[in-house]
C-alpha cells in the first residue's frame, strides 16, 4: 500500500472541506417564524361518542 498517495489524497479532501466551508452562510430570518398547528378536534369528539355509546350498550344490554 502506498502511504504518500493516500496522505496527498486526505490532504486535498480536508483543504477543499475548508475552503467550501467559508462559502456557506447562514442567517437568520427577519420576519418570525409560524408554524400553524391543524388539530383534528373530530376526532377526539367521536372517541369520547363511542365510549359513551359503548356505557350505554352495557348498561342496557336488554334493550339491545
Amino acid at each position: 500500500m502506498d502511504y504518500g498517495k493516500s496522505t496527498w489524497r486526505v490532504a486535498a479532501i480536508m483543504l477543499a472541506t475548508a475552503a467550501l466551508g467559508g462559502c456557506i452562510t447562514v442567517n437568520a430570518p427577519e420576519e418570525p417564524i409560524v408554524i400553524e398547528l391543524n388539530v383534528n378536534i373530530r376526532q377526539e369528539v367521536i372517541y369520547r361518542l363511542a365510549e359513551d355509546a359503548g356505557n350505554t350498550i352495557e348498561e342496557n344490554a336488554d334493550i339491545f
